[in-house]
């Protein structure tokens, strides 16, 4: 119930009450005038001039007590000189001191009731927003051992406010107080706040607190359940994490609803994520091809959904993937099955250029013979002036996809860089380092790289998807790349560690200090800001074939992959 709407409820029962009785007691006939004017006074006085209404009654003190007296003398004085000399002061007084002696009864009644089970307070806790989420974590911490210090927000409409008694201040006053003070808990209750705010208040107060948690986005939380059973501790990928401002929902929803949609690389990181996107707009059929056995097992048992179809095979084999395109006749393919771990493309050659190469013109060549709507190609920023095979190959496979004669199937590619989490990235690399208690390798002091949420970045490709008209490069905006020494630093904070210090190693064969999403700066924008177009190249689609199938005869394969990205570069061990 509204408070400002109980505490008038609480004004008139009370004010009824006393008045009858002190009616009764001096023998006075009763006056419906007296009881309006004593009525309104007193709202008058709570609402307008002390807005008690906001003190919260489980949390009564002395101060709590003395407003409320002040309330009703002031009340006092504004009805009494309208009786002054009709009825005796007498009347007025000894209601005035039963009504407050009623409220405050009642009031702290109310405290001892909420209160007689509640928990010791052993720990101290500050909430980082005075937004709904931190007032909802305020009411559900009241029977906790968590004793609420502060909110602090940034909003200076809020500050200097309270509530249920908890002060809102700024971050500067907080600072400035706490100087030699530890805290146990903050929690930071904005769940869509940008990453740059979190990193902000996580850099300025980590010193304040032994621990550090933080809400989940708007929408991963759990409307239903307690927020303060959501809480998870802060974590580099909260600090890192980017969410578009121009996601468009209803666009990819559209796009996606009642299509027979084929992944490929369904188990991995990407591929699995597609997948849960896919079953979540509501696909008619969800073809989830992957040739590892347990990353398959481990998406369908996931979603065990009756519109997946888990199929285990490899896009390197043409024969096998005709039979499940002749079965399924999917509307949409998106291809995200490669060999993407640098080193070890660089040391296995011949398998990853044959299978990103050929699995993508595999899937690319059925789609359009088996008449697909749309063919989406994951890519990836190092494909971008490549220095790598992994890159190179990347490389090759988007300008097949732009000069392929496509007939009537709109084909497209969407570059974007690293997603946090991924297998084989740098952060579980980082987590398992610390696990071990070992020193965190970092390749070069100043190497940088492009991060974005798995979710994020996947909902971004089915954006891009759905505007793209065929023969797109679309580039996903990454924002500002962040530096791996800088990466590896903030995990060590977070972990507590100081023990554990940064050990560079030198780049690896075929690494760059910075990738790059652009090939030209001349880059077309869409109508979302998180999305362009890159300058597409032309190329002849007869030639590219027959220099694809020598690339996969030769020996000399670092030379024809020059022969077909002539901006290749190609970088052996550092």
């Amino acid at each position: 119930m509204d408070k400002r709407f109980l505490n008038i409820l609480v004004i008139i029962v009370l004010s009824l009450a006393t008045l009858l009785w002190s009616f009764s007691i001096f023998h006075a006939d009763f006056s419906f005038v007296v009881v309006v004017w004593v009525v309104l006074s007193r709202i008058f006085a709570s609402f307008l001039i002390f807005q008690d209404y906001s003190l919260s009654w489980s949390k009564a003190t002395q101060k709590t007590y003395l407003i409320k007296v002040s309330v009703n003398f002031v009340a006092f004085l504004i009805y009494m000189p309208y009786f002054y000399g009709d009825i005796s002061l007498a009347f007025f007084l000894s209601e005035l001191f039963l009504y407050i002696f009623a409220i405050n009864s009642l009031m702290y009644g109310y405290y001892y009731y909420i209160n007689r089970t509640q928990v010791t307070k052993t720990k101290s806790i500050i909430i980082y927003g005075a937004g709904q989420a931190g007032t909802k974590l305020q009411q559900e911490y009241q029977n906790s051992q968590y004793k609420i210090k502060y909110f602090i927000d940034d909003d200076t409409n809020l500050q200097k406010r309270s509530i249920d008694g908890i002060k809102i201040i700024s971050l500067d006053r907080f600072q400035k107080n706490s100087i030699t003070e530890k805290y146990d808990l903050l929690v930071i209750a904005m769940p869509s706040v940008d990453r740059k705010i979190v990193n902000s208040i996580f850099d300025k107060l980590q010193e304040y607190f032994v621990d550090i948690k933080i809400l989940p986005t708007l929408s991963d939380i759990l409307q239903d359940k307690n927020f303060s059973k959501q809480l998870k501790k802060i974590s580099v990928l909260d600090l890192l994490a980017r969410h578009p401002q121009d996601l468009d929902q209803k666009t990819i929803a559209k796009f996606i609803r009642e299509k027979i949609v084929l992944i490929t690389g369904a188990g991995g990181s990407i591929g699995s994520e597609l997948c849960r996107l896919s079953v979540l707009y509501n696909v008619k059929q969800l073809i989830m091809l992957d040739n590892s056995e347990y990353n398959l097992y481990q998406i369908n048992e996931e979603l065990k959904s009756k519109k997946t179809i888990p199929v285990m095979q490899s896009v390197a084999n043409f024969a096998d993937l005709e039979v499940t395109f002749i079965k399924y006749k999917p509307d949409i393919i998106i291809h995200a099955a490669a060999y993407k771990h640098v080193p070890m493309v660089e040391a296995n050659m011949s398998e990853a250029l044959f299978n990103n190469i050929i699995g993508t013109k595999n899937c690319i060549d059925l789609a359009i013979k088996y008449n697909s709507q749309k063919f989406i190609l994951i890519s990836t920023d190092k494909a971008v002036r490549p220095t790598n095979v992994m890159g190179a190959s990347k490389r090759i496979c988007e300008i097949y996809a732009q000069n392929v004669s496509s007939h009537d199937t709109e084909i497209i590619a969407v570059r974007f860089g690293n997603v946090l989490g991924s297998s084989g990235s740098v952060i579980p690399k980082f987590q398992q380092q610390i696990k071990n208690g070992l020193n965190l390798t970092v390749t070069h002091k100043d190497i940088t790289r492009y991060f974005m949420l798995i979710k994020e970045a996947c909902e971004l490709v089915l954006q891009s998807a759905s505007i793209g008209r065929g023969g797109e490069i679309f580039i996903l905006d990454m924002g500002q790349p962040i530096k791996i020494a800088d990466l590896a630093a903030k995990m060590i904070n977070l972990s507590k560690r100081d023990d554990i210090k940064i050990k560079y190693t030198g780049l690896r064969a075929g690494e760059k200090l910075h990738e790059e999403l652009l090939l030209d700066k001349n880059d077309i924008k869409t109508k979302y800001s998180s999305i362009t177009v890159a300058k597409s190249t032309k190329y002849n689609i007869n030639k590219l074939n027959q220099q694809i199938r020598y690339l996969m005869q030769t020996e000399e394969k670092l030379k024809q992959i020059k022969n077909i990205v002539p901006e290749f570069h190609h970088l052996p061990n550092n």
